[in-house]
């Protein structure tokens, strides 16, 4: 990595950034309902946007800077491995079709701005609708903290923010604006303006990766030539070459399946779905998401043409970024990491939106201020969510980054937990209250105490997120295993506390909630159809 600063690069990536800075405030504006003083407006953009608007901000939500910087980054370090990520968003979307339009029409017809609510109404019980919006909350924490890494990464690249020896504040200026920005349009706009910044943020993406896909490998001398230096890397390294070593099989399928049960459990997923405006809407998205399967494929190869191309970096999240210093003119080099960029100010925003929309409805309101009005649960709501971006700053400016990838792996094995009770009682309300609070309990405990049995080279305790299977002797992912532990505890307590006749909670939901849709009777419709500016 050279040391000087790419000012073509820093240029045009500061162009884009002011860009996205105005359309964020900008974004207020854009279809303004007139009561904007509650959560449905400021947490879920007033539940009105189509399908395009929906698909840019799953997508934009989903497929976060972390994805383009970790995901290559893990193939250029462990091998076919880190390509984990690619059958798991394949798998996660006949899953999501099944449950996601139910979950809109629930929360449509009784006005459920989190997962926490819905679980609350379903089973009658604030305490294990308190488990899930903790468990939502310390999930996200780290996964804004990524973000943030995303970002520091590029700026480390285009060689902004000095060298080690620089003065902190100095070194870490550029990230402490970045991050100011972000903070003050997410609080004025709300979840416009992930929404509306979204589009120029997957326009980017797509260019960047059908320019490397095809200009990187010219200048390699083609993929045969990629991928022998691949292959030859790994060898050498002891990782099994282009394919997983047969002992790494089960952790890479579990992991697989685990992630894309998890992936949809997460606060931000759900805020983005809740926000479209018909149960149509949901349905479409999921079958037409899976093009940025098809991309996450292709950025994956990135890892392999990093190899290639002979960068060497310490940190492997360094190595995509590097990557395009090296291989791009300085002016496209610009473009791609202010896709990047911005590709960490999007779900950052919605990230930390939808943790305040938790704390704010299922903590604030059910235990400490029940009479809230909507004006009130807005300002929390705003409040929190600069709160949250806060502890996501001061967490990557003053731990290791790789500390910050396994606690986001840790998040994911804690948020896999939640599974039962939200999608279980979409479909049946045979489980028991009690029994769901308690199969969480022993998930949440199993997954933190075997995670902190882990070791890395970086790290003695939670250093990554595989581990024995009991029983099968097979390497894992420990969230699959704990979110096994879960299902069969809360079936076995569901039946004791049934015979034990123990009191069920009341279900505020019937049966035709779970398929209403928008203009049914009870079901708003937030926007009249003639403003809300997409195809429906």
């Amino acid at each position: 990595m050279n040391g000087g600063v790419n000012g073509v690069a820093l240029g045009v990536f500061i162009f884009f950034f002011l860009a996205v800075t105005v359309m964020g405030f900008l974004a207020a504006r854009w279809r303004k309902a007139e009561n904007e003083h509650s959560l449905d407006e400021w947490g879920l953009g007033g539940r009105s946007f189509g399908t395009w608007i929906t698909w840019f901000l799953l997508g934009g939500d989903l497929y976060t800077a972390y994805t383009f910087v970790a995901v290559p980054a893990a193939i250029y370090a462990a091998g076919a491995a880190g390509f984990f990520a690619v059958p798991y968003t394949i798998l996660v979307y006949p899953l999501i079709f099944t449950f996601l339009p139910r979950l809109w029409s629930v929360s449509h017809k009784h006005g459920y701005v989190t997962t926490s609510d819905f679980v609350r109404g379903r089973f009658g019980s604030k305490g294990l609708s308190l488990a899930v919006a903790v468990t939502g909350l310390l999930a996200t924490m780290p996964y804004i903290a990524l973000q943030l890494v995303g970002i520091q990464a590029v700026l480390d690249v285009m060689g902004v923010g000095g060298g080690e020896n620089t003065n902190w504040f100095i070194k870490d200026l550029p990230l402490l604006i970045a991050f100011g920005v972000l903070a003050a349009y997410t609080y004025s706009s709300g979840l416009r303006a992930p929404a509306l910044i979204a589009f120029v943020k997957d326009t980017l993406i797509y260019i960047v990766i059908a320019v490397a896909i095809i200009y990187i490998p010219i200048k390699l001398g083609g993929f045969d030539e990629i991928f022998t230096a691949a292959s030859e890397k790994y060898t050498k390294a002891g990782a099994g070459g282009l394919i997983p070593p047969e002992a790494g099989q089960w952790t890479y399928a579990t992991l697989a399946l685990g992630s894309a049960l998890a992936l949809f459990m997460y606060p931000h997923s759900i805020t983005a779905t809740l926000s479209s405006r018909s149960r149509e809407v949901i349905r479409r998205n999921t079958t037409i998401l899976p093009l940025y399967s098809l991309m996450l494929g292709l950025l994956a190869l990135l890892g392999f043409m990093a190899i290639a191309a002979g960068v060497s970096v310490t940190n492997p999240q360094l190595a995509i970024p590097q990557l395009f210093e090296d291989m791009f003119p300085s002016w496209f080099a610009g473009v791609a990491f202010a896709a990047i960029g911005i590709g960490a100010l999007v779900p950052a925003a919605i990230m930390s939106i939808a943790a305040a929309n938790l704390f704010t409805r299922n903590i604030y309101k059910d235990f400490i201020k029940p009479d809230a009005t909507p004006a009130q649960e807005t300002k929390v709501s705003k409040l929190v969510s600069l709160l949250v971006k806060v502890g996501a700053l001061v967490f990557v400016l003053t731990m290791d980054k790789t500390v910050a990838i396994n606690f986001q792996l840790l998040g994911g094995i804690w948020i896999l937990q939640t599974f039962p009770a939200l999608v279980g009682g979409l479909f049946t309300r045979w489980f028991h209250r009690w029994a769901l609070l308690a199969g969480w309990a022993v998930g949440m405990v199993y997954g933190t105490v075997a995670a902190y049995g882990v070791a890395s080279p970086t790290q003695k305790h939670f250093g990554g997120s595989a581990k024995e299977i009991p029983g099968i002797g097979e390497i894992g992912y420990i969230g699959l295993t704990a979110f096994v532990l879960n299902v069969v505890v809360t079936v076995v307590l569901t039946f004791v506390l049934k015979a034990a006749k123990a009191p069920e909670g009341v279900d505020e939901t019937r049966p035709e909630d779970y398929t209403a849709d928008a203009g049914d009777p009870g079901v708003q419709v937030e926007l009249p159809p003639a403003t809300a500016g997409s195809s429906h």
